[in-house]
């Protein structure tokens, strides 16, 4: 039996909706560390989307997925592929 590590999420971590589509945004690191934020994207097809590249901050992760909605719309996460790893 393996044990999970201990994981701190951020508070901006959650679903978010745009145009009816939902998706959830997990943002975390490891528990008592100052380490970088990772980011997923998770589809309700259970589509994953992972950034390759850590964040110094939550803020900094958010506005990444932000910036990523707003370019390429939300349904860019959603993919009939393999999960991209996104930079």
């Amino acid at each position: 039996m393996t044990e999970e590590p201990d994981v701190d999420y951020s508070e901006l971590s959650g679903e978010f909706t745009e145009d009816g589509v939902t998706v959830l945004v997990d943002i975390s690191r490891p528990a008592g560390t100052n380490l970088d934020w990772r980011m997923m994207v998770i589809t309700e097809d259970e589509d994953v989307t992972e950034w390759e590249e850590g964040f110094a901050t939550d803020r900094e992760a958010f506005d990444e997925f932000l910036a990523t909605v707003a370019k390429e719309g939300i349904r860019s996460f959603f993919s009939d592929e393999e999960p991209p790893l996104v930079s």
